[in-house]
Order: structure tokens, then sequence, then C-alpha cells
């Protein structure tokens, strides 16, 4: 693998991102997180049909009775903004397309919050409340929780990771 001074930004940024789950107290600018859906909504999606909605949630209320509906409740009311993701199930062509091109959406507003310098978490376990979540939000039943993205000016960037080397992870190369 070259040096990460010779990679392109892109493969830096994948490398460098790591889920913070700890913020400061200071708002987050509302032109870096529309850059960051706007890119997220550049993922590819079978048919190019798009699935995916945003909801943007910054009041603290809301942000707290979300909290309650995971364990996870401390990172939640801890962020500026919490990012709901949904596919709309009416644009909706093939379940597991559509669930794996909100995956590569959720994956866009990750790296492109990363690389504005801001932190952020992909929270699936309160996907155990989804349907709560949609009535809470007052949303249409057509939406379907995909993920709550906490977002963030992280309180410290000190956070660490591993991956198994890609040689365990290749089950065939013939």
């Amino acid at each position: 693998m070259s040096s990460q001074s010779e990679q392109s930004p892109v493969l830096t940024a994948i490398f460098e991102r790591r889920s913070v789950r700890q913020f400061t107290d200071a708002p987050v600018d509302r032109k870096r997180v529309m850059e960051a859906v706007r890119a997220a909504s550049w993922a590819p999606s079978g048919l190019n049909n798009q699935p995916w909605r945003f909801a943007l949630i910054s009041d603290p209320k809301l942000k707290d009775d979300l909290a309650g509906l995971t364990r996870y409740a401390s990172s939640l009311r801890g962020a500026a903004l919490l990012v709901a993701v949904f596919m709309d199930k009416e644009s909706s062509y093939d379940y597991v397309k559509d669930c794996q091109a909100i995956g590569a959406c959720i994956e866009n507003l990750l790296l492109a919050l990363h690389t504005q310098g801001l932190g952020a978490t992909w929270v699936g376990e309160i996907l155990k409340n989804k349907e709560k979540v949609v009535e809470l939000l007052g949303l249409p039943e057509r939406l379907e929780l995909m993920a709550i993205v906490i977002v963030g000016e992280p309180a410290h960037r000190n956070q660490s990771s591993h991956r198994r080397p890609v040689e365990e992870l290749i089950v065939l190369d013939k």
C-alpha cells in the first residue's frame, strides 16, 4: 500500500474516519451539514431511485425524546445534530438493493462530515424502535428508519480502530 501522503483524498478520508461519540457544546454549521447531506444524496442507487430521505434534528426536547429510544442515549443527547435517515418505501423497488443504497448514502454522509472536520457516528441500535421514531417525528408511515447519524464538533480526535488483514477477508482469489 502506498504511503498516506500519496493516497487520494478519498482513500485518506476512508482510512482516517472514526466514529465520534463525544462532542463539544458548539453548534454545527448548517452549510457544512447541508453539503454533507448533498454528498449523501449522490450515493448510487438501483434505477437511480434515490430512496433516502433525511430528518435534521437539533431541537433539544426532540433529541431527548429520541435518546429515550436507544441505549446510546448520552451520545444522542450530546450531539449537536441528529440526522435520521429513512427509506421512502414509495420510492423503493427492491428492498435489499435499496437498503444497500442507503448504506452507501450513510457512508457518503459520514465521509463528508469527516472531511469537513465534524465528528459523527452511525447509530443502528435505535432500529428496534423505528416505528416509534417515525411516530415521534410525525412523519408518514411510508418512511422507514434506516439509521440515525449523530453529528457534532468532536471533543477530541483520539479514537482508534483496527481491521483484520485484508488477506483474512478474501474467501476466493483465482
